[in-house]
């Protein structure tokens, strides 16, 4: 965590701090957000130089994530297909920061605990005065 907070990071890199995303699932995200319509799974591929299959996992994390949505289109004649879209940015932002505040308050609580535990064992340790 030490070196994470020596890095100069970009607002992306928020990606992959707090969601573990790879370089893949950025482009992908990148792509979705500069499209001025949702994309299928192909599609994404295509603009991102992949391979299908590999396209669809960078999109299921980044659906897991919570940075894009996906929407079905019903054919007339039957079936259907999905397209993907981003997530509204203040939504994103607002998820992260509730994930943010949840980590911090933990962090605070184990700190507190370790804090609690030691100071105790000082306690135990003590050399009891002589008299």
């Amino acid at each position: 965590m030490a070196e994470q907070l020596q890095q100069d990071m970009e607002c992306e890199g928020l990606l992959e701090c707090i969601h573990g995303l790879k370089q893949l699932d950025k482009e992908c995200f990148r792509v979705l957000v500069e499209s001025e319509d949702a994309l299928t799974i192909d599609e994404v591929a295509d603009r991102v130089d992949r391979e299908r299959s590999t396209a669809y996992r960078s999109i299921q994390r980044l659906l897991q994530s919570g940075f894009i949505q996906k929407e079905q289109i019903n054919y007339d004649q039957g079936g259907y297909y999905h397209v993907y879209s981003p997530t509204d940015p203040d939504q994103i932002a607002n998820d992260m920061q509730r994930m943010l505040n949840d980590w911090y308050a933990k962090m605070g609580q184990l700190i507190q605990e370790f804090e609690d535990k030691y100071d105790q064992a000082d306690i135990d340790t003590e050399v009891p005065a002589q008299g």
